[in-house]
């Protein structure tokens, strides 16, 4: 006997397989807007990445020339690659529609918006990029952000100790 094979139907979702992520954007920006960008690669950039490897806190994206493309973005030497290996930090152009690329172009060319990478992952097979047009927050913002999410901690746990008394 054969398995059978799903359909698209049964499936529950885009399987999500996040290589890295860039925690620190995430407090260093406010995330106005999300973009999900393409990746194109070499053959031993996606063996690394599949490896786990690959750091984006680095990195930064722009619209140059009609193209979206990514900066920094470090992906080491595939360790069993030979002569054909890629250059760890290379520009490399990301895979978005022409109408995404024009509104982001027009976006960036506003005071104090960048185009953030947020994550790395594979999404069905495929390398996958998730962008974040972003506005840079000052020193206090930080602060607030910080207070922020202390008092959603602090409001989380007392409502996890009136659950646990029964009241």
């Amino acid at each position: 006997m054969s398995k059978k094979k799903k359909s698209k139907a049964e499936h529950s979702g885009p399987e999500r397989t996040v290589v890295t992520t860039n925690r620190k954007a995430r407090y260093d920006y406010d995330i106005l807007d999300t973009y999900e960008a393409g990746l194109v690669l070499s053959g031993t950039e996606v063996k690394a990445l599949r490896q786990g490897r690959g750091n984006i806190v680095d990195a930064y994206a722009e619209v140059y020339n009609g193209e979206a493309r990514v900066h920094n973005l470090h992906i080491p030497e595939y360790d069993y690659g030979t002569w054909t290996n890629h250059p760890p930090r290379r520009i490399r152009k990301l895979l978005l529609h022409r109408r995404e690329i024009d509104k982001l172009g027009g976006k960036l060319g506003e005071a104090g918006l960048t185009l953030v990478p947020l994550s790395v992952y594979f999404q069905n097979g495929w390398a996958k990029m998730e962008l974040g047009l972003a506005r840079g927050r000052k020193a206090y913002d930080k602060r607030q952000a910080i207070a922020k999410r202390e008092a959603d901690r602090e409001i989380r746990r007392a409502l996890g100790r009136a659950a646990k008394r029964g009241g």
